[in-house]
């Protein structure tokens, strides 16, 4: 089978964890991804669960910045927590 390059940029800690973790399982980094590109190949789909975490979802973000406003142009206050309860 022929080979080819595959050329792509991540993050320099995200790439240590991935090479200390495929190391402790016996893997270079070149195997696990074409493991992973062999699963999604296989199975056409994503071989995980991939969710997006509702605090960036729009209407939560248009909140916030409805929110960031307020406290932007009214003013806002500072609730402290009170320990002696």
């Amino acid at each position: 089978m022929a080979q080819t390059m595959i050329n792509f940029r991540i993050d320099e800690d995200l790439k240590k964890g991935m090479e200390k973790a495929c190391k402790e399982m016996g893997l270079s980094i070149t195997a696990a991804f074409t493991i992973f590109a062999a699963k999604v190949s296989r199975e056409q789909r994503i071989p995980f669960e991939i969710t997006a975490d509702p605090f960036y979802s729009e209407v939560n973000i248009n909140r916030l910045r409805k929110s960031i406003h307020q406290m932007e142009t009214t003013g806002g206050t500072v609730h402290e927590v009170n320990s002696d309860d």
